[in-house]
């Protein structure tokens, strides 16, 4: 489950940042509300994007139409997830999937027009994803490394030789004499 979170809030970054743009809040609003053709920026200009979805039927939107704007939506994230898949977490996912959008006229004109804040936003939650795997990794580090300290200090006060604890828990020999002297000085 953290692993999807990054993945979606990637893409609800790009969501808001395109829907921001009166000119694609209208083709949203438009998309779900195709009886209301008479509709202009004007129109909407006090509306935003959680009253377009908050004010509509509930719509199941899964099917890829690059004739309106959810549908293109819809691919550009289908293509990311591809990309990621392929790329992993790295600026080259994300210029892919900017690359092939453009040229199947997927969002097309917005990223060619806010291409560069595209990236910028997809690899700044690409950054944050990372600083947190990498401290979610130290902290199980650190949490490894009392375990096999409390194992070793265990096995020592049992009367263990070094030599073989070292074949049980993943502390250099310098570490362990230190834990011994430890050891030793509290017995």
């Amino acid at each position: 489950m953290a692993q999807n979170t990054p993945k979606r809030k990637i893409k609800d970054s790009v969501f808001t940042n395109l829907f921001q743009d009166k000119k694609y809040l209208l083709r949203l609003y438009k998309a779900l509300h195709p009886e209301d053709s008479n509709v202009t920026e004007e129109d909407i200009k006090d509306v935003t994007i959680k009253h377009i979805l908050v004010d509509t039927e509930v719509k199941v939107l899964y099917q890829e139409d690059e004739g309106n704007i959810i549908g293109q939506y819809i691919i550009f994230c289908k293509v990311y997830n591809e990309q990621r898949r392929k790329y992993g977490q790295a600026k080259k996912a994300v210029t892919e999937t900017i690359r092939i959008c453009k040229s199947r006229n997927v969002l097309k004109e917005y990223l060619e027009s806010k291409e560069q804040e595209v990236v910028d936003i997809m690899m700044t939650l690409f950054d944050d994803e990372q600083v947190l795997e990498a401290y979610a990794k130290d902290i199980d580090d650190n949490a490894t490394h009392r375990e096999a300290r409390k194992t070793a200090k265990r096995m020592m006060k049992d009367g263990e030789a070094l030599e073989k604890i070292a074949r049980y828990v993943s502390l250099s020999m310098d570490e362990l004499k230190e834990l011994e002297t430890e050891v030793m000085q509290l017995a």
